[in-house]
C-alpha cells in the first residue's frame, strides 16, 4: 500500500494554496494554468453531474497530496 502512495505523491498534482473546501480546485488550476476562480466554475458545474459529479470528487479528495505530501486516505487507514 506504501508503494501506492508513493506513487500518488510522484505525480504534479497538489491539492492547491488557494483553497476553499478541499483545494481540488485550486490544485487543478495551478497545474492547469488557468485562473483559480474558472476552475472552480468548472469544478462545480461538474459537482452538480448527478452521482459521478459528488463520488469523483470525494475520490479525488481522498487521494490527492496536500502541499506536505500527506494524503487524507491514507492517514485514515494509519488510525484504523
Amino acid at each position: 500500500m506504501n508503494s501506492f502512495f508513493a506513487t500518488l505523491r510522484g505525480f504534479r498534482f497538489r491539492r492547491g494554496p488557494q483553497r476553499i473546501l478541499g483545494g481540488i480546485a485550486g490544485g487543478l488550476a495551478e497545474l492547469i494554468g488557468l485562473n483559480v476562480w474558472l476552475m472552480r466554475l468548472f469544478v462545480l458545474v461538474f459537482f452538480l453531474l448527478p452521482v459521478l459529479g459528488v463520488g469523483a470528487y470525494l475520490a479525488v479528495w481522498l487521494l490527492t497530496p496536500w502541499q506536505d505530501g500527506t494524503i487524507p486516505l491514507e492517514r485514515l487507514l494509519d488510525r484504523g
